[in-house]
């Protein structure tokens, strides 16, 4: 009887167990916004702690070896979109440029290079141009353009972006100054027709081009990191020991793209490097903007004393200005507005579903997400949630002036997670925008924004002493007619106290000429 019981009771147990494991495991797979908690993410507040937030991005679709119609695939290395939707990525083992569009499907893939014509395409010598080991392709707009950095072959390959057909090559300039070599990786445009080159670990900048392929010269300043005692020894050396010591070289730059106002962004990961994200302007100074509670480093702590932090390989900016970085250490995404706050960080490295293994690059599809990975040769596009697209409508009507379309967007992330400081943040700029200081500093001070507190605080103070000037003048005059006054009475009782001085001083002078 006791052992037909223990069996019910084991039966019992088993199937709370299964219940129980058909009830978690899809609370596991899913969030309550119906996306995967792989793509959960968090933020820091002011004080460097970190916040749980929703997730702003899920996973809509992936791109990989099954989309190519018998096309080998053998690594995704680079990636970037056209305005049209398609995507553009490089596979530098198998030496292809592959084309997608949006649902995943296959439009053209090249590796021997033909004319607009149809025609394999053949250089100065008569032999047939093929891509070899390419790293990096851009898509110019302006000129309808593909540039092709053609790694392996050192040059740069520029194609029609309607008929994938050979416009010209673009070889070494003869009058290339430096010890750089000609070993083109990443590529931009802009819109003034400047080609801006990275050659992986190149110390004397971005390689600037015009047009025609002619070197104008090296772009941007990437300072490196020197430590005090390194400075205090070289300080102190004599000429003979500073030839001795190492030399100090400016870090490379790894990945570039431009924003909506033409200015070029960069990253790095040298970890010598004093900067890991760039802005640069026309004079290749880093003008980048941090007013966020953190700086833009990605991760603001380490997990244990080797963690080698953050690796910054790409980034991805709309023409609003929040950026994308894609850190190829932990396989995270962090998207920062156009003030440098940190919007959401994202993603991790493993096996789940949606995982990166090795992150190469990120682009933009609209306010979609593009993500490669050379390890597991997949094309990741990202959608936005509920929670996502109310945070980027919301910076990209800021961005462009509409206010009070700002303001719906970031109420509506508020609702969604109601401890999202960069939303309090958000609505606190759009009424510093419409002078309404008070009710932007109350914003600012829920969003833990000291810098912008601050520049409500010096707008409220201004419009109070405005208000208040005819107040402030009248006891001003008061004030200083007391003063006058004060110093009126002063010198009078001055005088009388002098005069009786001198009348008793010649009182005594009179009593001792008597005596």
């Amino acid at each position: 009887m006791k052992k037909k019981m223990r069996n019910r009771f084991g039966a019992l147990i088993a199937g709370f167990g299964c219940l129980a494991c058909a009830v978690l495991l899809p609370m596991q797979a899913l969030a309550s916004d119906g996306s995967s908690y792989v793509y959960d993410g968090y933020t820091y507040d002011f004080y460097g702690n970190a916040k749980e937030s929703p997730a702003m991005f899920q996973l809509e679709r992936t791109i990989s070896a099954e989309n190519m119609n018998g096309v080998a695939l053998s690594s995704v290395d680079d990636v970037c979109t056209s305005e049209d939707g398609r995507i553009f990525t490089i596979d530098t083992t198998e030496s292809r440029m592959n084309v997608f569009d949006v649902g995943g499907n296959l439009l053209f893939t090249t590796k021997l290079v033909r004319t607009v014509d149809g025609a394999i395409a053949l250089d100065e010598n008569g032999n047939q141009i093929m891509l070899n080991a390419p790293e990096g392709v851009f898509v110019h707009e302006k000129e309808q353009e593909i540039y092709i950095a053609d790694t392996g072959n050192k040059r740069i390959v520029v194609l029609d972006l309607a008929t994938y057909g050979l416009l010209r090559i673009i070889n070494a300039p003869e009058e290339l100054a430096g010890v750089t070599q000609f070993v083109p990786s990443k590529i931009a445009v802009d819109l003034a027709d400047r080609i801006y080159v990275v050659v992986q670990s190149s110390y004397e900048g971005i390689l600037e081009l015009t047009r025609d392929g002619e070197f104008s010269g090296y772009y941007g300043v990437n300072t490196p990191r020197v430590s005090l005692t390194d400075y205090f020894w070289k300080s102190i050396a004599s000429d003979e020991q500073k030839a001795q010591m190492a030399k100090v070289y400016a870090p490379a730059f790894n990945n570039i793209t431009l924003d909506g106002e033409g200015f070029v962004m960069a990253v790095t990961y040298d970890s010598s490097a004093s900067d890991m994200v760039f802005r640069l302007n026309s004079k290749g100074e880093n003008v980048l903007r941090m007013e966020g509670n953190t700086p833009v480093i990605g991760d603001v702590w380490n997990l244990s004393s080797t963690d080698a932090g953050s690796q910054f390989v790409d980034i991805a900016v709309t023409d609003f200005g929040t950026y994308a970085l894609l850190d190829r250490n932990k396989g995270r995404i962090f998207l920062y507005n156009f003030d440098g706050e940190l919007l959401n960080a994202f993603g991790s490295r493993g096996n789940l579903k949606g995982e990166f293994k090795s992150p190469t690059s990120i682009a933009w599809l609209g306010d979609r997400l593009v993500i490669t990975d050379d390890i597991l040769n997949y094309i990741y596009i990202l959608t936005p949630t509920a929670f996502g697209k109310a945070v980027l409508e919301g910076n990209e009507s800021y961005y462009f002036g509409d206010w009070d379309s700002a303001l719906v967007s970031f109420k509506q992330a508020l609702d969604l997670n109601a401890n999202y400081e960069a939303a309090y943040s958000g609505i606190g700029k759009n009424y510093l925008m419409k002078e309404d200081y008070k009710t932007a500093m109350y914003y600012f001070k829920m969003g833990n924004n000291r810098v912008f507190y601050s520049k409500a605080y010096n707008g409220f103070r201004g419009e109070w002493l405005e208000s208040h000037f005819m107040i402030i003048m009248i006891l001003f005059i008061i004030l200083v007619v007391a003063v006058i006054g004060s110093e009126v009475r002063y010198h009078k009782q001055s005088k009388v106290k002098a005069k009786a001085a001198v009348a008793i001083l010649n009182s005594r002078k009179g009593r001792a000429e008597e005596e």
